[in-house]
């Protein structure tokens, strides 16, 4: 059996009229930037997250620094973010000429540790940027304690956990501004780049929405110097249609994820330590991801059964040789570099059959018998 990483064209093929009908539609009427599809985008987006405002931009590292931006942060500021994390997290921060601050995670869900922020507050920081990181929310009810303790303002990313809850509320809408990625193989992705953020601060939407497009709300007149960070009608509109589907592939999503860790627990892998979360949170399980020994050679052993699989992240991004220039030491955090060296992710996606699990499950099985 050969079990996909990934299987975007089975999601294509069960939408494919809907979707061609709606680039045709773009392409006969000739407007291809932040047009009505876009601004429907940014209504349903925020709509489905439950905040006031929506924006749809270029990229999710684009949304990271305009929000950043957004907040005035600048050359010699510094804001905290969690090590085990996609570097694009960073990167918003960096962007701005300012200092990422890293903290270790927690041993259990793989996000920012909550009692290791107040150690890294310094005079300098300006604000904290939690990861929903794999579709679990982070610590939102501690992490806004801390902030408001010391007066910084909070940005989520959250670019793998559409439409996720902590304690019956959708992310994006606890800190001043979510942060969003529409990545091809995220799960609500467009058919290229894509990104956005949310916000329920008036004064924020106003000046993110000038800054996306050249600091313009009406054509040749500039309040403020801004970038191109427009939204393309057709990547609006893959992500219009995909939208009416995104609860149902959710909790598909949500009941594979169910599947894999009663399957690993009935079969006895001891080897294997699957996902956890509180019982107050409700990931959406954009990556399912284990954490094992010899993970190298049962690669190898996956690869040969038709299992493909990945590693999000191998490298922590204090050990990345683009942030070597702040000094840190491969030792400055333990947790994020041992679970670098153990954690894997295997097939995820709403398509996948029984079938496919039983046999992921049973490979790995294999494997540690």
């Amino acid at each position: 059996m050969n079990v996909p990483f990934v299987d975007l064209k089975t999601q294509y093929s069960g939408i494919k009229d809907e979707i061609l009908s709606e680039i045709n539609e773009v392409l006969d009427n000739t407007a291809y930037i932040c047009g009505k599809k876009a601004k429907k985008f940014e209504e349903n987006f925020a709509k489905i997250h439950d905040v006031k405002y929506s924006i749809g931009l270029s990229t999710g590292t684009d949304a990271l620094h305009v929000a950043m931006h957004a907040l005035g942060i600048k050359q010699g500021d510094e804001v905290i973010v969690p090590v085990n994390t996609y570097i694009a997290t960073a990167e918003g921060i960096s962007l701005c000429y300012a200092k990422p601050v890293f903290v270790d995670n927690d041993e259990k869900t793989y996000n920012i540790d909550v009692n290791k922020i107040e150690a890294a507050i310094t005079h300098k920081t300006k604000a904290i940027l939690p990861v929903h990181l794999y579709g679990q929310p982070a610590e939102m009810d501690s992490i806004l304690e801390i902030a408001k303790k010391h007066n910084l303002n909070v940005v989520e990313d959250c670019s793998q956990a559409h439409l996720a809850t902590y304690k019956g509320k959708k992310i994006g809408g606890f800190g001043v501004i979510g942060t969003f990625s529409f990545y091809p193989g995220k799960n609500l992705g467009a058919y290229g780049e894509g990104g956005g953020v949310t916000t329920n601060d008036e004064k924020l939407y106003d000046f993110m929405l000038k800054y996306r497009q050249h600091g313009s709300l009406e054509k040749y007149i500039h309040d403020i110097e801004g970038h191109n960070y427009r939204m393309e009608e057709i990547q609006a509109g893959v992500l219009n249609i995909k939208m009416k589907y995104i609860q149902k592939w959710t909790d598909m999503r949500r009941n594979n994820a169910k599947l894999y860790t009663r399957t690993f627990e009935s079969l006895g892998i001891e080897e294997v330590i699957t996902p956890w979360h509180p019982e107050y949170t409700d990931p959406v399980y954009h990556l399912y991801i284990i954490r094992v020994k010899n993970r190298g050679k049962l690669i190898e052993h996956l690869n040969k059964n038709g299992v493909q699989n990945g590693l999000h992240y191998p490298v922590p991004l204090h050990m990345q040789k683009a942030y070597s220039h702040l000094g840190y030491k491969p030792d400055d955090f333990p947790v994020a570099k041992k679970f670098a060296d153990e954690i894997l992710s295997i097939p995820m996606y709403p398509e996948m059959t029984e079938d496919m699990i039983y046999y992921t499950c049973s490979k790995i099985k294999e494997f540690y018998s």
